[in-house]
């Protein structure tokens, strides 16, 4: 069994910003693979489906970006799910808008929800060595700017491509249930080009 967890901030308020891109992406891939309608559990909104042949548990914790460990841990003791079949989709300051990168493990490159996760999964075996799938948002250009972009909705051009890049992640989603999850952002950037 996968779980794949997609990050943001519950509420109205925070719907369309940037840190919501994981909610987005995770939203679309529920819907798109017919999973049926989130059920509260585990502090988070969780739906139980499946990717082409594969049984899979999609999560949105509903803690807020800095608690979301909590809810993580929680789904992945409960359904014994490794690290290692954990891909969590979340905004990347760091990459260019509407590109993506998918890596296994790592640090937290400063992302609050990376860094909860890390720290309530730490009991797992191989804790950190769950997959990432890093949705650029682009940098605001200056470091204290950071805190105001991420909780900012996208700009109105940004808007425009939006729908086009969640659609594309979504549809290629299967990629990353197999062995060569580079697949994924290659076809992602295949299918996105604007």
């Amino acid at each position: 069994m996968w779980l794949l967890v997609g990050l943001g901030n519950p509420g109205d308020k925070y719907k369309a910003n940037r840190h919501n891109i994981g909610f987005m992406a995770v939203d679309q891939i529920a819907a798109d693979n017919h999973f049926p309608e989130y059920k509260s559990k585990f502090q988070g909104a969780l739906s139980e489906g499946r990717i082409s042949s594969q049984k899979a548990v999609i999560l949105k914790p509903m803690t807020y970006m800095n608690e979301s460990g909590q809810s993580v841990g929680a789904c992945a003791k409960f359904y014994k799910i490794p690290s290692d079949n954990i891909i969590v989709f979340y905004d990347e300051l760091d990459i260019p808008a509407f590109k993506v990168k998918v890596k296994q493990g790592g640090g937290s490159g400063g992302h609050n929800g990376i860094k909860s996760i890390d720290n309530h999964l730490a009991s797992n075996e191989g804790a950190k060595d769950y997959w990432r799938v890093r949705l650029g948002i682009d940098h605001p250009g200056d470091k204290n700017r950071v805190s105001g972009y991420v909780l900012s909705d996208f700009s109105k051009d940004e808007k425009k491509d939006l729908p086009f890049f969640i659609d594309i992640v979504s549809r290629h989603v299967e990629h990353l249930l197999k062995e060569n999850k580079s697949n994924f952002g290659t076809r992602v950037a295949e299918d996105f080009k604007v």
